[in-house]
C-alpha cells in the first residue's frame, strides 16, 4: 500500500488506486499518517478532521471512520488511552520519502514526489496549517537544490525553474538573489541588475523596505564584476556530527521561512541539541558568507562555571578582526553589534546556562543565532521573539539508522532482535545510543547481545563508556545541580513513582504540597527537560531519567499510595454511592461532582492505579492494595476491562489473604469467579465460585450471600445454563431482601427479570422489571433504570411493540452515555440495531451496529466483535 500526500491524497495497491471514501473519512487517515506512528487523542483528532464544525455525534462517526479505515485498507489502527495510532513503514509515504531524500541532500529526488498542492481536498483550520507547513518545507528544498546546483555550476539548467519561483514569489529575496547569480553566471548582467530595480521597487513601494543586505552585496558585486569574492569570515564551527539521523521536523522547523532570527534549541542533557545546532548549520554555510561564530558556554559543565559574556565578546571581536577590545560588559556588547551589522553571519552559543548569559551576546537583526540550553529559555522567547524548538527523543527507526551508521549494516543485521532491544532501552536518547555505539566499536569481538544483557540487568552502568562525557549518570547530573533545593527534592521524590506519568494532583501529594506550588516546581523540573508535560497535567521523566531519579535517596513514605487509595474510594463512591468501602485517610484526597468526572479520573490514572496497587502489597500495604481493587470494580465493568479487572482482583484476593478477612475474601473469588467464566475460562471460574461459597457458609450476612448467588447465576447464563440463573437469580433477590438493600433488591428484580424473559416466561418478566423501574426511579438509580430498560424494550420487541423496543433501548442508551459506562453501552446498542433489522431498517441498524462494533473493539472484546463483523 502507497499513500500520497504532495498532492491531491491518495491510496494505491500495488499501482491501483484505492477509494478511500469522502472527505472526512480521508482526513482521518492523513491525520493519522502525518503523526508517524505516534499515538493521536480522539479530541485533537476531532479537532483536525472538523475543527469548530464537528457534528452533534462526532465522535461515533469518527469511530466508525475508523472502522471503515481498518477493513476497507486492511490497516492496524491500534487504540489504547493515549487515542489511535497508525504505523506504516515510511517508504510507504511519499511525504516520508521527500523528507528521506532532503535529509540525504538528494533534493531532485524530493522535488520530484510532489504532484501537485499538498493534502489537497483536506479543508479544515489544521489541515490549512499543515499545508502551508509543508510547502514552507518545499520551498526550503527547492532553495536548497538552488544553492547546490548554482555551486555546481548548473545556472544555466537553473534559469527557467528560477524564474517560475521568482514570480510566484515576488517578495522572496534568497530566490532573487539566486536568479540574479545565475543570470549573472549565464553572462546576463542586464536582466539581473533589471530584476534587482524591480524587486526594490517594489519592496519600497508595498512594504516600505529596502533590499536585504545580502541581496544588496549580490547587486554589489555584480556591478564591479565580482560575485564570486567574499571578504574572509571567522570559521568557527566544529565539525558536524558524522552521524547525524532523524530529526526531519525541526530540520524543517529551523528551515522555517519568517523574521525570526534567534533560535533556542533545548532539551534534556544527551538528546543532540548541539548535533543539531552544527548539522543545520553546515547545512546552510552558504547563507553565512560573512562567517560563523560558535563558543562553548559552559552552560552545565562540572568542571567550570559558566562563561562569562564579557569573555565571550573578547574572543568573537578578536576573531572579527578587531585590534583594539574596549573593557566592560556593555562597551564590548555595543562593539560588537556594530561590527557585525550589515553582516550576514551565522552565530552559534552552545550550551547556555541561562537567559541573561546570551542576551549581550545577541548581535544585530542581519546576523542568525542558533542557542543551545538543556533550559528552556522562556526570557529569550519573551523578550527577544526566539523561536523555541525542543527535542525529544529520536523516533525507533531513526535510532536503528544511527546503529546502522556507527556499526555497519552487516553487524546491526546480524542481530536484529538484539538491535531493537538496544533501541528499546536507549529510549531514543543519542546520548545513550552513542555510548552504546562507542563500547560495540572499542570490542568488535563481542556480540550486541551482550550490550544489550548489560543493559536490561544495570542500564545506567551500561551507559558508561569511562569519560565523564561519555557517562550518563554524570550528564544528568549536572542538570539536577543547576536545580533549586525544592526541585531536586521533588525530582527524587518522582523516582520513587514507578509508574509511566503522574498527574499534578499525585505529585502534589507526594511532596506534600499545595498543588499551586507543585505546578511551579514541576514548571521548573519542566524548565531544565527533566520532566514532561505530555497532556495538561501530566508529567512525564524519560525511562534513562527516571531511572537516575530512583537512585537518589529518597523517602516518599505512603503519601502517594494514600491519595491513590483515598481517591480511588471518593471517586468509586461517586458512581455507586451506596458502596461500602472502608475510609482511608489523605491530606490530598479529591472530589468528583458527578459519573463524569469520576470515569474521567478512573480513565487518567487507570494505569498508575494498578500499578500502585501492585506496589503496595509488595510494600506490605495491604489495606491500600485491597481498597484500590475494590475501588476499581465498578470502573472496570462500566468501561468492560475484564481482563484488568481479574489482575486487581487477583492482588487484591492476596491482600485479603494477608489481611485474614474472610468476608474480602471471599468477595474477591466470587468476582474472580464471574470473570474468569466471561474470559472463557469456567473450570478456574468455578473453582472461584467454590471458594467464595465455603468462605461465605458460616456467615450470617444476607448481602454477601446474595452478591454469591448473583455472580453464579451470571455465569450459569453466560454459559447457556438458563434455569440455573433463574434459580440463583431468585436466591439473589430473596437475600437481598432479607438484607434490607434496596438498591440491590432493584438491581436483581430486573435480572430475574431477564432470566424469565430468557427461559420465554414474558408475562412475569414484565411484572419483574416494572417492579424494578418503579425501585430504580424511586432510588434515583441510573445504572439500574438502563439496566431495566434494556430488559423492558427486549420484551417490548418480543410482545411486538416496535416503538417501545425503540423508546426503551434509546433511553437505556441516553442513560449509559450520562453516567459514561461504554461496555454496557456498547451492548444496549447492538441490541437496538437488532430491533430496527428485524423492522428491516436497515440504515439504522448499521448505524448502531457499527457504533457497538467500535466499542468492543475499543474494549478488547473480540468475540462479541467478530460476531457483529460477521453480521455487518
Amino acid at each position: 500500500m502507497e499513500f500520497g500526500l504532495l498532492g491531491a491524497v491518495d491510496v494505491r495497491d500495488r499501482g491501483e488506486v484505492v477509494d478511500i471514501g469522502h472527505v472526512r473519512q480521508r482526513s482521518v487517515l492523513v491525520a493519522l499518517l502525518l503523526e508517524e506512528g505516534r499515538p493521536v487523542p480522539v479530541d485533537r483528532l476531532l479537532d483536525r478532521v472538523w475543527g469548530e464544525r464537528a457534528p452533534l455525534r462526532a465522535r461515533e462517526t469518527l469511530y466508525g471512520y475508523v472502522s471503515r479505515l481498518r477493513k476497507l485498507l486492511q490497516l492496524d489502527i491500534e487504540r489504547s488511552p493515549a487515542g489511535y495510532r497508525l504505523t506504516v513503514d515510511p517508504s510507504t509515504v511519499d511525504l516520508f520519502l521527500f523528507r528521506a531524500f532532503v535529509r540525504a541532500g538528494d533534493f531532485d529526488a524530493a522535488l520530484g514526489l510532489w504532484r501537485g498542492e499538498a493534502l489537497d481536498g483536506l479543508d479544515s483550520p489544521w489541515f490549512d496549517a499543515q499545508r502551508e507547513s509543508l510547502h514552507a518545507e518545499r520551498l526550503a528544498a527547492e532553495l536548497d537544490r538552488n544553492d547546490v546546483a548554482l555551486a555546481e555550476g548548473r545556472h544555466h539548467a537553473l534559469l527557467p525553474s528560477l524564474r517560475r519561483l521568482c514570480d510566484d514569489r515576488p517578495h522572496d529575496e534568497r530566490a532573487a538573489a539566486q536568479l540574479m547569480l545565475a543570470l549573472h553566471r549565464s553572462g546576463n548582467d542586464a536582466e539581473a541588475l533589471r530584476h534587482y530595480e524591480i524587486l526594490r521597487c517594489r519592496l519600497a513601494d508595498e512594504l516600505g523596505a529596502d533590499p536585504s543586505r545580502p541581496l544588496q552585496d549580490v547587486h554589489r558585486r555584480i556591478l564591479v564584476g565580482a560575485v564570486e569574492e567574499r571578504a574572509a569570515g571567522p570559521r568557527q564551527l566544529p565539525a558536524p556530527h558524522p552521524w547525524f539521523t532523524g530529526r526531519t521536523g525541526e530540520l524543517a522547523a529551523l528551515d522555517a521561512p519568517g523574521t525570526v532570527v534567534i533560535t533556542a534549541i533545548g532539551g534534556t542533557g544527551g538528546i543532540g541539541k548541539t548535533a543539531l545546532a552544527l548539522h543545520w548549520a553546515h547545512r546552510r554555510l552558504a547563507d553565512f558568507p560573512d562567517g560563523q561564530l560558535y563558543v562553548n558556554l559552559r552552560g552545565f559543565d562540572p568542571s567550570a562555571e559558566p562563561t562569562a559574556p564579557e569573555t565571550v565578546l573578547r574572543e568573537f571581536l578578536e576573531a572579527l578582526g578587531e585590534e583594539t577590545i574596549p573593557a566592560g560588559l556593555d562597551a564590548r556588547a555595543a562593539r560588537y553589534r556594530s561590527v557585525v551589522e550589515g553582516r550576514k553571519l551565522l552565530v552559534v552559543l552552545d550550551n547556555a546556562r541561562s537567559t541573561e548569559q546570551v542576551v549581550p551576546l545577541l548581535p544585530g537583526p542581519d546576523a542568525t543565532v542558533l542557542v543551545t540550553s538543556r533550559l528552556k529559555l522562556a526570557g529569550l522567547v519573551a523578550a527577544h521573539g526566539a523561536r523555541s524548538v525542543s527535542l525529544d527523543v529520536l523516533h525507533p527507526a531513526d535510532a536503528r539508522e544511527f546503529l546502522v551508521a556507527r556499526l555497519g549494516a552487516a553487524r546491526v543485521g546480524a542481530e536484529p532482535e538484539v538491535v531493537e532491544d538496544l533501541v528499546t532501552w536507549c529510549g531514543g536518547l543519542p546520548l545513550a545510543l552513542s555510548i552504546v555505539a562507542a563500547r560495540a566499536v572499542l570490542e568488535p569481538d563481542l556480540p550486541l547481545a551482550a550490550f544489550a544483557a548489560e543493559l536490561r540487568e544495570q542500564p545506567l552502568d551500561a551507559l558508561d563508556a569511562g569519560e565523564i562525557g561519555t557517562n550518563l549518570r554524570a550528564v544528568f547530573s549536572w542538570s539536577v545541580a543547576a536545580l533549586s533545593d525544592e526541585a531536586a527534592r521533588l525530582f527524587g521524590l518522582l523516582g520513587t513513582v514507578g509508574t509511566a506519568d503522574v498527574s499534578l494532583a499525585a505529585a502534589a501529594a507526594l511532596a506534600d504540597r499545595t498543588p499551586t506550588r507543585t505546578r511551579m516546581v514541576l514548571r521548573e523540573l519542566e524548565n531544565a527537560h527533566l520532566v514532561h508535560q505530555h497532556v495538561a497535567g501530566r508529567y512525564r521523566m524519560h525511562d534513562l531519567v527516571g531511572l537516575y531519579a530512583a537512585d537518589l535517596a529518597s523517602d516518599a513514605g505512603t503519601r502517594l499510595a494514600d491519595f491513590y487509595a483515598a481517591t480511588a474510594r471518593a471517586a468509586a463512591l461517586t458512581l455507586e454511592p451506596h458502596k461500602p468501602l472502608q475510609e482511608h485517610e489523605s491530606d490530598h484526597v479529591l472530589a468528583f461532582e458527578n459519573n463524569a468526572a469520576a470515569m474521567a479520573w478512573f480513565d487518567a490514572e487507570h494505569a498508575c492505579l494498578m500499578t500502585e496497587q501492585r506496589q503496595a502489597l509488595d510494600r506490605g500495604g495491604v489495606d491500600v492494595a485491597w481498597l484500590i481493587g475494590r475501588a476499581l470494580n465498578n470502573y472496570h465493568l462500566r468501561r468492560g476491562r475484564t481482563q484488568d479487572d481479574t489482575d486487581a482482583w487477583l492482588v487484591a484476593l492476596r491482600a485479603a489473604e494477608a489481611l485474614g478477612d474472610p468476608l474480602k475474601q471471599g468477595t474477591a473469588h466470587m468476582c474472580l469467579g464471574a470473570n474468569f467464566v466471561e474470559l472463557g475460562r469456567s473450570p478456574l471460574g468455578h473453582r472461584h465460585f467454590e471458594h467464595s461459597l465455603r468462605l461465605f457458609e458460616g456467615m450470617d450476612n444476607h448481602e454477601a450471600h446474595g452478591g454469591a448467588h448473583r455472580a453464579i447465576a451470571w455465569a450459569a447464563e453466560f454459559e447457556g445454563d438458563l434455569e440455573k440463573a433463574l434459580e440463583h437469580s431468585l436466591a439473589g433477590l430473596d437475600q437481598f431482601r432479607l438484607a434490607g438493600k434496596e438498591i440491590r433488591v432493584a438491581e436483581s428484580l430486573n435480572e430475574v427479570g431477564w432470566r424469565y424473559a430468557c427461559v420465554g416466561r414474558y408475562a412475569e418478566a414484565r411484572r419483574y422489571c416494572e417492579e424494578a423501574m418503579l425501585l430504580n426511579e424511586k432510588l434515583g438509580h441510573a445504572e439500574g433504570s438502563a439496566a431495566t430498560l434494556d430488559s423492558l424494550a427486549h420484551i417490548a420487541h418480543h410482545d411486538g411493540r416496535h416503538a417501545d423496543a425503540v423508546a426503551h433501548y434509546r433511553a437505556a442508551v441516553a442513560l449509559y452515555q450520562d453516567i459514561d459506562n461504554s461496555a454496557e453501552l456498547a451492548t444496549v446498542l447492538e441490541h437496538l440495531g437488532d430491533v430496527h433489522a428485524a423492522a428491516g431498517e436497515d440504515a439504522q441498524a448499521r448505524e448502531q451496529w457499527e457504533r457497538a462494533l467500535e466499542l468492543y473493539r475499543e474494549q478488547g472484546r473480540e468475540s462479541d466483535a467478530a460476531t457483529l463483523s460477521a453480521r455487518l
